[in-house]
């Protein structure tokens, strides 16, 4: 099995892209092309960040980092995907989380950043290519993409660094009347659990304890996570990637009732 850090080394590279910031119900707020270079340096020893934007009408800006070792809000998994972000939500303060997938010569990240006022303020989504190539982007995601039977593999990793694992999925998303979206999820040999949603514009909504929202976003992208997180109540950030027409990858960062980050799980799955 490789460390975390032969993981993040599978991010290298020039990676051309954009930072598309959405408002929580998918409206286009700004969009700004960026660069971003991942280099190992000193052997692989030492990861080189620099991130070069660059605003219409405003001179580009850029900013290197430089760093020798993971802090403890950030795991990768062995295909180099990964989150990072908060490792405890309190009130009253700022709280969120960027996870990231990789295919090939294309990435995707995705950032999804509360409030004081424990709302969901925006998202950002980060979509990525090597440079010098040429790989394509998926079309924005529908609704009716997710539709169908998809089976795959749930694998977990923890911040305490115990042992990983893994369990089956089989995930069923099928619209049930006006509007109306059903979701039944299987895990391992847990029951399935069931919710309803009701479709509008670019999110679906399950009202729940807590009221969760989908995200449709370009790409082939989804966010799923609380609308506003709710005190003493367990929850999960979600983001999905369709990265081909019939495979998508989902990353899920999951929190307790007291609000500590404890787990955190790549889903890879494929359309029957």
């Amino acid at each position: 099995m490789t460390s975390q850090w032969e993981r993040l080394l599978k991010n290298q590279g020039t990676w051309l892209g954009s930072f598309t910031r959405f408002n929580p119900d998918g409206k286009l707020i700004s969009d700004i092309p960026t660069t971003v270079s991942l280099k190992g340096v000193n052997g692989g020893d030492t990861m080189r960040q620099t991130v070069r934007k660059m605003p219409a009408d405003q001179p580009p800006e850029e900013q290197v980092y430089e760093y020798n070792s993971l802090g403890r809000s950030v795991l990768f998994f062995e295909d180099g995907a990964f989150s990072q972000g908060s490792i405890q939500w309190a009130p009253f303060s700022q709280f969120g989380a960027e996870s990231g997938f990789i295919q090939g010569d294309r990435r995707l990240r995705l950032v999804q950043l509360y409030n004081r006022d424990r709302a969901l303020e925006h998202i950002t989504l980060i979509r990525e290519q090597q440079e010098g190539t040429n790989a394509p982007e998926r079309s924005p995601l529908t609704v009716e993409q997710l539709y169908g039977t998809w089976e795959g593999e749930a694998i977990t990793i923890y911040p305490d660094l115990q042992p990983q694992s893994a369990m089956p999925t089989q995930l069923t998303v099928k619209a049930i009347g006006n509007r109306q979206v059903q979701q039944s999820i299987t895990m391992g040999d847990r029951p399935p659990f069931t919710s309803t949603g009701t479709f509008d514009g670019h999110c679906i909504r399950f009202e729940r304890a807590q009221t969760l929202q989908v995200t449709l976003l370009p790409g082939g992208a989804s966010s799923n996570c609380p609308v506003v997180i709710q005190p003493r109540q367990p929850f999960f950030l979600e983001a999905g990637w369709l990265w081909e027409r019939d495979r998508r990858q989902r990353i899920i960062r999951s929190y307790n009732a007291q609000g500590a980050w404890t787990s955190l799980t790549l889903v890879s799955e494929q359309k029957r």
